[in-house]
């Protein structure tokens, strides 16, 4: 009997510890590209006709996952137009039957980043009370103005109050941390995140002006993570035939790569690029952009990539 209860105790500790190797938490990359998706609509272009042509080079917008295991729950970064896609994406590795969407963490109201909201309303998943977390302005936002106020009459969605650098426990391994950043805020303000996990931590800053804007250096940000996702919309100046691209504020990756040259290799490994506009060389596999990137040490988002936190 005592050796039965022995190998009992056994097999029970054995299963234990196999559950716990599989409670894994991380972020899963949904989408890499700009608001519009590559490619853009009514862009028939050689670089867009790539894409039109042959549905695998097709890339949707910029949005990421995070997943916790133990909870079995999972959180949107974004909900961008091509949330439906991307929601039977994130169904594949974490499937409905056994997590629950707990939560959206919007960046800000600029359409690629929070109108696949629609598709919790009634006309699509009638969904009940997922929680959409947002700062003030974006939160009065999408209370005070239709087709989003539905949302929250039908309480599709139950808006989350989000506050500068307050942090917000999203379950038992994660926490989650908006930080404002400088952007065109026309009807809301902008954030980026911090995702910390078990073990590992992220930001992600899929829009910002220019990094000098910023009262803060991503350089230090970037030592404090394990993973930067930022923003890489343009990949270099004159990209963007016979327009000004004085005007345009993000950080070209050009410009990225030059502010974090003097970074050792283990810092520049950090260095995801995301957010990528359909005119952006990254789009195109084995491009001479590419290998720029990647000899100076720094990755590429793409959709499936799995960061372990």
């Amino acid at each position: 009997m005592k050796v039965i209860c022995r190998i009992v105790g056994l097999l029970a500790l054995f299963g234990s510890a196999i559950a716990s190797a599989d409670d894994d938490t991380y972020i899963y990359v949904l989408g890499i590209a700009q608001d519009a998706g590559y490619p853009q609509a009514g862009c028939y272009q050689p670089h867009c006709l790539l894409a039109w042509k042959d549905k695998e080079l097709r890339q949707t917008a910029s949005s990421i996952a995070a997943v916790d295991e133990a909870s079995r729950s999972k959180f949107l970064f974004d909900a961008t137009p091509d949330m439906r896609e991307q929601l039977f994406r994130l169904h594949q590795v974490a499937p409905d039957s056994h997590y629950a969407l707990n939560a959206v963490f919007l960046t800000h109201a600029h359409i690629g980043h929070y109108t696949g909201l629609m598709h919790f309303g009634h006309e699509a998943m009638g969904t009940k009370g997922v929680p959409v977390y947002a700062m003030p302005r974006m939160h009065e936002f999408l209370a005070q103005n239709g087709p989003w106020d539905q949302l929250v009459r039908y309480e599709n969605i139950r808006l989350t109050p989000l506050h500068d650098g307050v942090a917000v426990r999203a379950s038992k391994q994660l926490r989650v941390t908006p930080f404002l950043v400088p952007h065109r805020d026309e009807y809301s303000e902008t954030v980026g995140y911090r995702i910390d996990g078990p073990n590992k931590s992220a930001v992600f800053i899929p829009d910002i002006d220019k990094w000098e804007r910023w009262n803060t250096d991503i350089r230090d940000v970037i030592r404090t993570v394990d993973y930067a996702l930022i923003d890489a919309t343009f990949f270099a100046d004159g990209e963007l035939p016979g327009r000004d691209m004085s005007s345009v504020l993000h950080p070209f990756v050009s410009e990225s790569m030059a502010l974090f040259d003097s970074m050792n290799d283990a810092e520049k490994e950090r260095v995801i690029f995301i957010h990528l506009n359909h005119t952006n060389p990254l789009l195109q596999k084995n491009s001479k952009a590419e290998r720029v990137v990647r000899k100076n040490g720094f990755r590429i988002a793409y959709e499936g990539m799995r960061l372990e936190l």
